[in-house]
C-alpha cells in the first residue's frame, strides 16, 4: 500500500524536519530536476517511509545518519530493504558523511543510477547539457 492514512502523521512530521543532507539533496532531486523525473519526500510504502521515492522508475533514496547504526535500527532497515526489494523498488542508501565529504559527487552518482535505473526498465529521461 502507498502513503497508508497510518502513517500519514509521520510522514508530514518528518518533512518538516528533515536533516540539513536531506534539504540539501531535496532542493536537487525536486521539481523534476534529475531528468525530468518526479520524485517525493517522506514516501509511505506499507508500514515503512522512505526519505525519497521516484514511482516511475521505483528508485528509492535513503540518508543514512549516525542512528542506522543502532543494532534496533538496523533491524528496521533489514525489513525495509526486504519489502522494497519484493516490490520491485530499488534502494539506494547514501551516508551523511559521504555527502558532507563530497557532495558534488554523490549527486553525480546519483545522476548515473537514474539514467541506469531508467535504462533497464526502458524508459526515456531528458538529458540536459
Amino acid at each position: 500500500m502507498l502513503n497508508p492514512k497510518k502513517t500519514k502523521k509521520q510522514r508530514q512530521f518528518l518533512r518538516n524536519n528533515m536533516t540539513k543532507w536531506e534539504v540539501r539533496l531535496w532542493n536537487d532531486l525536486k521539481g523534476k530536476k534529475m531528468f525530468g523525473f518526479k520524485v517525493r519526500r517522506q514516501y509511505g510504502i506499507e508500514n515503512f517511509i522512505l526519505d525519497f521515492y521516484c514511482p516511475k522508475l521505483k528508485l528509492a533514496i535513503e540518508v543514512d545518519g549516525d542512528v542506522h547504526y543502532f543494532k534496533k535500527k538496523m533491524s528496521t532497515d533489514a525489513r525495509k530493504n526486504n519489502k522494497l526489494a519484493e516490490e520491485g523498488i530499488k534502494l539506494i542508501r547514501l551516508k551523511n558523511e559521504d555527502l558532507a565529504e563530497d557532495y558534488e559527487s554523490v549527486i553525480v552518482y546519483l545522476e548515473d543510477i537514474f539514467k541506469a535505473r531508467a535504462d533497464k526498465l526502458n524508459i526515456s529521461f531528458k538529458e540536459f547539457s
